[in-house]
């Protein structure tokens, strides 16, 4: 697609369409940097072959081809859709509290042509939007950062970025629910990132595609009883323990056609 927004939109039109009934039998629906992932069984459409009996009259479609006819049919509606630009429902934000103390502000700062203290201020100002998510469970790409504040990778990665930190990398802001390897510019952390995931609630996920996200500055003093609460998270479309879609934060290939930084 050609940018984040339409594959938004695209995203917003599939579900639409899906809870009108008007979709075949689509079992996840999956939005990435530039792509929708749609997976499932079109309708009508079942293994085995004619009457079970091994047999088939000539000029019948295997069941191999009659999906194969199904899928470009199905492929060339999408095609042909109107879709409109994305409608954002005035949600209230998901409020993460961050320490922004993190190894990499004065770099940050420094790319961004400011004092070190003035990033807290232009980060938690914006508001942010799950676009998609990815690369570990309970990852998501927060978009909204303006143009002129995308930053590059990390020359180098590290091998171990903590649980809770918060770092940018091109025009993506992220959360790291769990230690993991990670190339992204770190800014600050999390006091408790355990609300990011828990398999326990439904979603698991706290940040699912299409929440909105503000970013709350707390003193370095905050710790599990100082974090702000957080919103109960909506219903998402990305599936618990599902991590197809985005640009690595350790620096891997992501779906789509564009690459996150440097």
């Amino acid at each position: 697609m050609a940018d984040g927004e339409h594959a938004e939109a695209f995203h917003a039109e599939l579900l639409r369409r899906r809870e009108r009934g008007e979709l075949p039998a689509v079992r996840e629906i999956v939005p990435a940097a530039r792509t929708v992932l749609l997976d499932g069984i079109i309708d009508g459409i079942h293994d085995g072959v004619h009457g079970g009996t091994g047999e088939r009259t000539p000029g019948e479609r295997t069941p191999r081809e009659r999906a194969a006819g199904a899928r470009e049919r199905f492929a060339r509606d999408l095609a042909s859709w109107r879709v409109e630009p994305p409608q954002r429902e005035g949600r209230e934000p998901v409020e993460i509290p961050v320490v922004y103390d993190g190894p990499d502000l004065d770099e940050v700062a420094a790319l961004w042509g400011v004092p070190a203290g003035e990033v807290a201020a232009l980060h938690s100002r914006t508001a942010f939007r799950v676009a998609f998510c990815g690369f570990a469970p309970g990852f998501g790409y927060l978009t909204g950062l303006p143009e002129r504040l995308h930053v590059p990778r990390r020359t180098t990665p590290r091998t171990r970025v903590p649980a809770g930190a918060v770092a940018l990398a091109g025009p993506y802001t992220g959360v790291y629910p769990r230690p993991s390897p990670g190339g992204w510019q770190i800014v600050g952390r999390m006091p408790d990132p355990g609300a990011l995931w828990d398999p326990a609630r439904e979603p698991a996920a706290l940040l699912v595609p299409g929440t909105p996200v503000r970013f709350v500055a707390v003193g370095a003093g905050a710790g599990d009883g100082g974090a702000l609460a957080l919103p109960a998270p909506r219903a998402g479309d990305v599936p618990a323990g599902r991590a197809r879609a985005g640009d690595s934060p350790a620096g891997g290939p992501r779906v789509g056609d564009s690459r996150v930084g440097a």
